[in-house]
Protein backbone atom coordinates (compact mmCIF):
# COMPACT_ATOMS: atom_id res chain seq x y z
CA UNK A 1 0.00 0.00 0.00
CA UNK A 2 1.34 3.24 -0.80
CA UNK A 3 2.30 6.01 2.27
CA UNK A 4 0.35 9.17 1.72
CA UNK A 5 1.92 10.45 5.18
CA UNK A 6 4.25 12.93 3.66
CA UNK A 7 1.43 14.18 1.70
CA UNK A 8 0.12 17.35 3.63
CA UNK A 9 -2.65 17.42 1.50
CA UNK A 10 -4.10 14.07 2.28
CA UNK A 11 -5.82 13.86 5.76
CA UNK A 12 -6.75 10.07 6.76
CA UNK A 13 -9.40 11.30 9.40
CA UNK A 14 -8.54 8.88 12.65
CA UNK A 15 -11.60 10.26 15.45
CA UNK A 16 -12.74 7.71 17.18
CA UNK A 17 -16.02 8.32 16.65
CA UNK A 18 -15.68 8.13 12.64
CA UNK A 19 -14.11 5.20 12.58
CA UNK A 20 -17.03 3.32 15.29
CA UNK A 21 -19.48 4.54 12.91
CA UNK A 22 -17.89 3.43 9.81
CA UNK A 23 -17.38 -0.16 11.02
CA UNK A 24 -21.36 0.10 11.75
CA UNK A 25 -21.72 1.24 7.67
CA UNK A 26 -19.40 -1.45 6.82
CA UNK A 27 -22.05 -4.27 9.05
CA UNK A 28 -24.18 -6.04 5.83
CA UNK A 29 -27.41 -5.75 8.55
CA UNK A 30 -27.23 -2.21 9.18
CA UNK A 31 -31.00 -0.85 7.24
CA UNK A 32 -30.90 1.83 5.53
CA UNK A 33 -32.63 4.36 7.54
CA UNK A 34 -29.44 3.77 9.86
CA UNK A 35 -26.78 4.09 6.83
CA UNK A 36 -28.39 7.24 6.04
CA UNK A 37 -28.04 8.28 9.55
CA UNK A 38 -24.94 7.40 10.20
CA UNK A 39 -23.67 8.72 7.05
CA UNK A 40 -24.74 11.95 7.87
CA UNK A 41 -23.40 12.17 11.14
CA UNK A 42 -19.71 11.05 9.69
CA UNK A 43 -20.21 13.91 7.28
CA UNK A 44 -20.48 16.30 10.09
CA UNK A 45 -17.64 14.76 11.60
CA UNK A 46 -15.16 14.86 8.29
CA UNK A 47 -16.61 18.69 7.83
CA UNK A 48 -15.49 19.94 10.84
CA UNK A 49 -11.51 18.75 10.21
CA UNK A 50 -12.31 19.61 6.55
CA UNK A 51 -13.40 23.25 6.86
CA UNK A 52 -10.58 24.21 10.18
CA UNK A 53 -8.69 26.28 7.71
CA UNK A 54 -11.63 28.64 7.41
CA UNK A 55 -10.74 32.39 6.96
CA UNK A 56 -12.03 34.40 9.23
CA UNK A 57 -12.29 38.20 9.84
CA UNK A 58 -12.94 40.41 12.39
CA UNK A 59 -16.53 42.31 12.53
CA UNK A 60 -18.65 43.97 15.28
CA UNK A 61 -21.32 42.57 16.99
CA UNK A 62 -23.93 44.88 19.56
CA UNK A 63 -23.89 42.39 21.99
CA UNK A 64 -26.67 42.13 24.92
CA UNK A 65 -24.50 43.86 27.02
CA UNK A 66 -21.31 45.90 24.91
CA UNK A 67 -20.57 45.94 21.66
CA UNK A 68 -17.18 43.84 20.72
CA UNK A 69 -15.22 42.58 17.68
CA UNK A 70 -15.64 39.11 16.85
CA UNK A 71 -14.39 36.46 14.12
CA UNK A 72 -16.76 35.66 11.05
CA UNK A 73 -16.10 33.24 8.86
CA UNK A 74 -14.80 35.59 5.61
CA UNK A 75 -15.48 35.32 1.96
CA UNK A 76 -18.07 34.22 -0.30
CA UNK A 77 -20.69 31.50 0.59
CA UNK A 78 -19.28 27.79 0.50
CA UNK A 79 -20.28 25.70 -1.71
CA UNK A 80 -20.76 22.11 -1.28
CA UNK A 81 -20.66 19.43 -4.18
CA UNK A 82 -22.11 16.21 -4.11
CA UNK A 83 -21.26 13.91 -6.72
CA UNK A 84 -24.52 12.11 -7.90
CA UNK A 85 -25.73 10.30 -6.14
CA UNK A 86 -24.09 8.64 -3.63
CA UNK A 87 -22.87 12.23 -2.39
CA UNK A 88 -26.20 13.46 -1.78
CA UNK A 89 -25.94 11.46 1.42
CA UNK A 90 -23.26 13.44 2.23
CA UNK A 91 -24.89 16.88 1.42
CA UNK A 92 -27.15 17.43 4.81
CA UNK A 93 -24.09 16.75 7.23
CA UNK A 94 -22.00 19.61 5.74
CA UNK A 95 -25.30 21.75 5.23
CA UNK A 96 -25.86 21.28 9.55
CA UNK A 97 -21.82 22.98 9.21
CA UNK A 98 -22.97 25.45 6.72
CA UNK A 99 -26.38 25.95 6.45
CA UNK A 100 -26.14 29.37 4.32
CA UNK A 101 -23.69 27.26 1.37
CA UNK A 102 -24.52 27.24 -2.15
CA UNK A 103 -24.99 23.90 -3.02
CA UNK A 104 -24.01 22.46 -6.78
CA UNK A 105 -24.32 18.83 -8.45
CA UNK A 106 -22.33 16.92 -10.51
CA UNK A 107 -23.74 13.74 -12.04
CA UNK A 108 -21.31 11.13 -13.20
CA UNK A 109 -21.69 7.25 -13.79
CA UNK A 110 -19.58 4.77 -14.11
CA UNK A 111 -19.49 1.84 -17.31
CA UNK A 112 -19.70 -1.38 -15.66
CA UNK A 113 -17.09 -2.71 -18.23
CA UNK A 114 -14.81 -0.32 -18.54
CA UNK A 115 -15.13 1.29 -15.24
CA UNK A 116 -13.98 4.88 -16.77
CA UNK A 117 -16.59 7.93 -15.54
CA UNK A 118 -19.42 9.70 -17.70
CA UNK A 119 -20.82 12.65 -16.67
CA UNK A 120 -24.64 13.19 -17.93
CA UNK A 121 -25.06 16.85 -15.30
CA UNK A 122 -23.34 19.67 -14.11
CA UNK A 123 -25.13 22.79 -12.03
CA UNK A 124 -22.92 25.03 -10.03
CA UNK A 125 -23.37 28.50 -8.16
CA UNK A 126 -21.29 31.29 -10.04
CA UNK A 127 -18.30 32.99 -9.02
CA UNK A 128 -16.34 29.50 -7.88
CA UNK A 129 -13.00 31.42 -7.68
CA UNK A 130 -13.90 32.94 -4.82
CA UNK A 131 -15.53 30.11 -2.77
CA UNK A 132 -14.30 27.52 -1.14
CA UNK A 133 -15.84 24.19 -2.82
CA UNK A 134 -16.25 20.22 -0.73
CA UNK A 135 -16.69 17.80 -3.76
CA UNK A 136 -18.32 15.12 -1.41
CA UNK A 137 -18.85 11.18 -2.39
CA UNK A 138 -18.78 8.12 0.11
CA UNK A 139 -16.31 6.13 -1.78
CA UNK A 140 -12.86 7.00 -3.75
CA UNK A 141 -12.48 3.39 -6.09
CA UNK A 142 -10.43 4.29 -8.97
CA UNK A 143 -11.01 7.96 -8.19
CA UNK A 144 -11.85 8.75 -11.82
CA UNK A 145 -14.94 10.11 -11.28
CA UNK A 146 -13.34 12.36 -8.59
CA UNK A 147 -10.83 13.21 -11.06
CA UNK A 148 -13.71 14.39 -13.25
CA UNK A 149 -15.85 16.07 -10.63
CA UNK A 150 -12.44 18.58 -9.76
CA UNK A 151 -11.89 19.18 -13.47
CA UNK A 152 -15.30 20.30 -14.12
CA UNK A 153 -14.98 22.61 -11.48
CA UNK A 154 -11.81 23.96 -12.40
CA UNK A 155 -12.84 24.85 -15.71
CA UNK A 156 -15.76 26.96 -14.11
CA UNK A 157 -12.89 28.62 -12.10
CA UNK A 158 -12.58 26.77 -9.52
CA UNK A 159 -9.60 27.05 -7.02
CA UNK A 160 -10.26 26.46 -3.69
CA UNK A 161 -11.36 23.09 -3.93
CA UNK A 162 -11.58 20.19 -1.04
CA UNK A 163 -12.60 16.30 -1.82
CA UNK A 164 -14.28 14.40 1.07
CA UNK A 165 -15.35 10.23 0.93
CA UNK A 166 -15.76 7.96 3.52
CA UNK A 167 -14.23 5.13 2.30
CA UNK A 168 -10.96 5.37 -0.21
CA UNK A 169 -9.27 2.21 -2.17
CA UNK A 170 -5.45 2.81 -2.49
CA UNK A 171 -5.32 3.20 -5.89
CA UNK A 172 -7.81 5.70 -5.91
CA UNK A 173 -6.28 8.19 -2.87
CA UNK A 174 -2.94 7.64 -5.81
CA UNK A 175 -5.27 8.70 -8.78
CA UNK A 176 -7.01 11.40 -7.43
CA UNK A 177 -3.73 13.11 -5.48
CA UNK A 178 -1.26 12.79 -8.69
CA UNK A 179 -4.01 14.38 -10.85
CA UNK A 180 -4.65 17.23 -8.83
CA UNK A 181 -1.82 17.81 -6.62
CA UNK A 182 -3.04 20.92 -5.22
CA UNK A 183 -6.55 19.31 -4.17
CA UNK A 184 -7.06 19.13 -0.30
CA UNK A 185 -8.32 15.21 0.33
CA UNK A 186 -10.00 14.11 3.63
CA UNK A 187 -10.65 10.09 3.80
CA UNK A 188 -12.66 8.86 6.71
CA UNK A 189 -10.57 5.43 6.27
CA UNK A 190 -8.01 4.33 3.45
CA UNK A 191 -8.86 0.36 2.61
CA UNK A 192 -6.66 -2.50 1.60
CA UNK A 193 -7.41 -2.46 -2.41
CA UNK A 194 -9.72 -2.72 -5.63
CA UNK A 195 -10.97 -6.19 -6.59
CA UNK A 196 -11.21 -7.09 -10.47
CA UNK A 197 -14.33 -5.76 -10.62
CA UNK A 198 -12.97 -2.37 -9.01
CA UNK A 199 -14.83 -2.33 -5.74
CA UNK A 200 -13.42 -1.23 -2.42
CA UNK A 201 -12.35 -4.20 -0.34
CA UNK A 202 -13.37 -4.46 2.38
CA UNK A 203 -15.37 -1.46 1.36
CA UNK A 204 -19.19 -0.90 2.50
CA UNK A 205 -20.99 -1.89 -0.67
CA UNK A 206 -22.63 0.09 -3.39
CA UNK A 207 -23.52 3.33 -1.03
CA UNK A 208 -25.86 4.63 -3.54
CA UNK A 209 -27.76 1.69 -3.12
CA UNK A 210 -27.68 1.49 0.63
CA UNK A 211 -28.49 5.25 1.29
CA UNK A 212 -31.09 5.33 -0.76
CA UNK A 213 -32.34 1.58 -0.05
CA UNK A 214 -32.22 0.45 -4.15
CA UNK A 215 -30.49 -2.65 -3.47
Amino acid sequence: MPDFSSNKNITICDHPLIQHKITVLRDRSTGTAKFRKLTNEIAMLMGYEALRDLELEDTEVDGPVEKCISPRIKGKKQVIVPILRAGLGLTDGLLNLLPAAKVGHIGLYRDEETHTPHSYFCKLPGKLERRTIIICDPMLATGGSAIDAVNLIKERGGKRIKFMCIIAAPEGLENLSSAHPDLQIYVGHLDCELNADAYICPGLGDAGDRIFGTK
